[in-house]
């Protein structure tokens, strides 16, 4: 098992467009294409609080990861979706993206 974490800085005053899209859209095309949201949230307090969501998705395998994701981005429905949300403008300035596995350690309670 291995986890997605992305944080998306908005342009500045695009946070509510960004999460209007995921609320309309981005997590309906996750669905379809099998990409498991554990997390999702604004930061609150911090850097970027006031322009950053950042969210958690699973995966069972880097494979897996490498072909759900060629699958959404090649969505035609997710790419008019996003290019009609962006019609006032970029919504997103900045994304980060880190792939973690607890690989490493036992599971609790071994």
């Amino acid at each position: 098992m291995i986890y997605e974490i992305r944080e998306y800085t908005t342009v500045p005053g695009r946070l509510p467009a960004l999460v209007k899209r995921f609320n309309d859209h981005t997590l309906g095309y996750f669905g379809k294409h099998g990409m498991e949201v554990v997390f999702l949230s604004v930061t609150e307090l911090g850097e970027n609080s006031n322009n950053e969501l950042v969210y958690v998705l699973q995966f069972d395998s880097y494979d897996d990861m490498a072909s759900k994701w060629a699958a959404f981005q090649a969505d035609a429905g997710w790419r008019e979706a996003r290019s009609a949300s962006e019609a006032d403008g970029p919504i997103v300035a900045k994304i980060s993206r880190r792939v973690l596995s607890t690989a490493p350690f036992a599971p609790a309670g071994s």
